[in-house]
């Protein structure tokens, strides 16, 4: 028994050691290159500018104020071989309200770089702003529950709604978070854009997720954020709504904005879902 055990643990040496060196290709040694590298976190939220001329090389230091600013994306879609291939750009509405969502191919937009050493880029499209509104609406289906075709139902919910779902989860203290150049601010001094997209951080300075929309009152406040916590690429996220009052919501000099919340991210996984 002895001989056979100890035969089995070196078989299973062996084959362990054959399985890492076959598999380990898998995982890749790699480091984030800021020239040609982008996070997919960074790049839903960016802004999108339409141009009716052809945009070539690089624009001049404000030169996107001649374009029309038409919205910001949403989402991306991934085919099942792991291509993107749709953008989801937000069109139109106010704080969210009116807002249609429509699908451009990933190959028609262009990353224009800025001139000069300060890295910025844009992303354009050859259209106009005319011709976006009348783009047809892209219908969102969510992997892990529907999606409503009504977006002021997706954004608004009642009174009652808003307490019932306090309810059932559980309140989270406010956190008191500092941090050098930020200095907290109220939600009533942000816009909905400034907030949309907001990464989420745990109080230490744990990425935990973003605010993929917000909720309104019958009176248009906005009154809860909905983090999307986990997945990739906006797949397999769980949506979690929150009050302002279990965020703190920091902002530096230069318009960035950090939102911290008393919250690990394995802790809000296990809060109830937003249904939307």
């Amino acid at each position: 028994m002895k001989h056979f055990m100890t035969t089995t643990a070196a078989a299973l040496v062996l084959s362990t050691a054959a399985y890492a060196d076959t598999n380990m290709a898998t995982f890749q040694d790699t480091e984030f290159d800021a020239e040609t590298h982008l996070n997919a976190s960074e790049f839903i939220g960016m802004r999108v500018y339409a141009s009716e001329a052809q945009i070539e090389g690089t624009v001049a230091e404000g030169g996107e104020t001649e374009w029309d600013d038409i919205g910001e994306i949403n989402e991306l879609v991934l085919n099942r071989d792991g291509q993107v291939q749709n953008v989801i750009v937000g069109v139109g509405g106010f704080l969210g309200m009116g807002e249609k969502d429509v699908a451009m191919a990933m190959d028609q937009i262009k990353f224009i770089p800025e001139e000069g050493d300060s890295g910025e880029f844009f992303l354009v499209v050859n259209a106009n702003a005319a011709g976006v509104e009348e783009a047809p609406a892209y219908e969102r289906v969510s992997m892990t529950g529907g999606w409503s075709d009504n977006a002021e139902a997706n954004e608004m919910e009642t009174d009652a709604e808003m307490a019932a779902t306090d309810a059932e989860r559980e309140m989270l203290e406010t956190p008191s978070v500092e941090r050098d150049g930020y200095t907290t601010v109220e939600v009533n001094d942000l816009s909905a854009e400034d907030l949309t997209g907001a990464r989420v951080y745990g109080s230490n300075d744990e990425d935990v997720g973003e605010i993929g929309e917000l909720l309104l009152t019958d009176d248009g406040k906005m009154d809860r954020a909905v983090i999307d916590v986990g997945g990739f690429l906006g797949l397999g996220e769980k949506a979690v709504a929150v009050t302002f009052e279990e965020l703190q919501i920091k902002r530096s000099d230069d318009g960035a904005v950090r939102v911290y919340i008393d919250s690990t991210q394995e802790r809000l996984e296990q809060q109830p879902t937003y249904e939307g």
